[in-house]
């Protein structure tokens, strides 16, 4: 293939991308979903880039909830791609009653030793909204004290909805603001947004996948039989 033929082959591929960008941003969510407002939607001031993103999974909030409160990379993992955010240490398929409790003002580590999401809010079983205002550099700063020439602010937020027959939808919205602009929104466009919607995708299918599971594991419980009911059957079979 030509030099020509790359370059515009270059140029479709980018120019469906930005296409297909907002679609794939708000994978499975729908209007209600991304109207929908959540505890974080005013937590990064100048937020911006916003994506909503949604799953229905056959397990209750109850049986999904533990698997979003034992994240991080030094707990369960982050259930998407794990030799890009764990080191390639396999994120964990059973629930550890160690990690299930996380509170406001918790840390999930995503690089050990480095940097983390703060728990900015919590409410157990329902929702978690994380936080990350990281330097160009990677490593955390306090957003109360400013921000520097070069960060980018962010929250990650999970919010479990009930729905009925058992079931949930596992709604995901993430923002955020960084700088300096123009160039990091050229970062955002070609590399940050796309590698966030592939992960985000992964983990909200191997979530569910979990959740289900366990479901289906557990053994099904017989009908209750009133004494009475178990009386008289056992004079029948007499």
């Amino acid at each position: 293939m030509s030099a020509t033929r790359h370059g515009l082959a270059a140029c479709g591929l980018a120019a469906a991308a930005i296409i297909l960008r907002p679609r794939l941003r708000n994978w499975g969510s729908t209007v209600d979903d991304r109207a929908r407002v959540l505890p974080g939607d005013w937590l990064i001031p100048g937020e911006h880039g916003v994506c909503t993103m949604a799953i229905d999974i056959d397990a209750a909030p109850a049986e999904v909830w533990p698997w979003l409160a034992q994240m991080g990379a030094d707990r369960a993992g982050w259930f998407s791609f794990d030799h890009l955010d764990r080191g390639g240490r396999p994120s964990s398929r059973t629930l550890d009653p160690r990690w299930t409790q996380v509170g406001e003002g918790d840390r999930m580590v995503t690089v050990p030793g480095r940097s983390w999401f703060d728990v900015a809010h919590v409410e157990p079983g329902r929702s978690l909204v994380l936080r990350a205002s990281l330097d160009l550099r990677g490593r955390p700063f306090d957003p109360r004290a400013g921000r520097p020439g070069g960060f980018v602010d962010s929250r990650w937020e999970f919010f479990v909805d009930p729905r009925p027959g058992g079931t949930t939808r596992l709604i995901v919205r993430s923002g955020s603001v960084s700088g300096p602009r123009p160039w990091t929104d050229i970062m955002d466009l070609v590399f940050w947004h796309p590698a966030h919607v592939l992960m985000q995708l992964r983990q909200l299918r191997q979530i569910k996948r979990r959740a289900e599971q366990r479901r289906a594991a557990r053994p099904a419980r017989s009908p209750a039989v009133a004494p009475g009911a178990a009386a008289r059957a056992a004079a029948q079979r007499a």
